[in-house]
């Protein structure tokens, strides 16, 4: 086969201390590869000194590509930069904390010159909290029973993606990404590789709780309309136990006549009935605002610098992509 070239995409918020660690493992890990690579860190309005170790790393090291966002759009639109940026015949996207070992690197590229366009690396819970743990396959299973596309525990964006399986991704347009789908939407063939979890060498996440959650809700509308389905039969089945309420109430009025109405039944009524309405205009107002953003056409992201500012070549390979 061909030497390939590889790029590598890792999208970096307030990664300062990770930075050169990151570009030595790698260069560690292509030293003794016949395969030519680049790596392209996509800044996401860092706000510590990330950038200035990425500008000063672009001038030591040649296949060091940087791309800067005006503030921080998150790591969707990051990720999708990188794509675009690419101009490799396969990326490798990983974190830029070092949690993705570079190790395995060699196994993705051996599984895309066995004919995949997905080499997907899973990692294990070991040495995650037990509650967050137990969260986690709580949330996968509970996901698998509504969305169209099947997702996995543990696998995340560390992965190759064939030059196919790149354009494929970057066929689908849409504002509101969220990548774990998208890479089970696109099908195409895939082996999976499974790893120990390794813990964060520097730094602290920058995944907060609410994040998480946000991202969770991502990705149960994403990928389906079940939920606006739930609000139906939901309120096909409180139409029912109302009417059939009303009617048990009547036929004892004709038969012992009218009672003082209990106030506990009017409150039960009132609070569920309500609880009813909020929760389906809560779901649909999920997707109306989903709409919302598709339609007002923005940009995922916009570039601050790049490094062909530096490089002094045109960024001719890399676009701005509406949503």
């Amino acid at each position: 086969m061909k030497n390939l070239l590889i790029s590598f995409v890792i999208p970096s918020y307030n990664e300062e201390g990770n930075i050169q660690p990151m570009i030595e493992a790698l260069s560690r890990t292509m030293t003794f590869s016949r395969n030519l690579y680049e790596i392209i860190f996509v800044d996401d309005g860092s706000t510590d000194g990330t950038m200035d170790e990425v500008r000063e790393a672009v001038l030591l090291y040649p296949e060091v590509e940087y791309i800067s966002f005006t503030r921080n759009f998150g790591k969707e639109a990051a990720l999708l930069a990188g794509l675009e940026y690419a101009k490799g015949d396969a990326v490798i996207l990983m974190d830029g904390d070092l949690q993705h070992p570079p190790d395995l690197i060699p196994q993705l590229i051996r599984g895309y010159e066995e004919g995949y366009d997905q080499v997907i690396a899973k990692r294990n819970r070991k040495g995650d909290a037990k509650l967050r743990s137990a969260l986690s396959r709580l949330y996968y299973w509970g996901v698998n029973k509504a969305v169209d596309v099947e997702l996995r525990d543990g696998e995340g964006d560390f992965r190759l993606l064939s030059r196919r399986a790149v354009d494929s991704l970057l066929q689908l347009s849409e504002g509101n990404r969220f990548s774990k789908g998208l890479y089970s939407w696109i099908g195409l063939e895939q082996k999976t590789i499974c790893y120990d979890n390794v813990t964060r060498q520097h730094g602290e996440t920058k995944w907060s709780f609410k994040q998480l959650l946000n991202y969770a809700v991502d990705g149960v509308v994403s990928f389906n309309t079940k939920p606006l389905r739930l609000c139906f039969y939901a309120g096909l089945v409180s139409l029912i136990l109302a009417v059939a309420y009303i009617a048990v109430t009547l036929v004892d009025i004709i038969r012992h006549g009218v009672d003082v109405p209990g106030y506990f039944t009017i409150i039960s009524a009132v609070l569920f009935l309500g609880g009813v309405q909020l929760l389906s205009l809560g779901i649909i107002g999920e997707y109306v605002g989903r709409i919302y953003n598709e339609t007002k056409k923005r940009p995922h992201y916009l570039i601050r610098r790049t490094s062909a500012e530096v490089k002094g070549k045109p960024l001719s390979h890399a676009k701005i992509r509406s949503s």
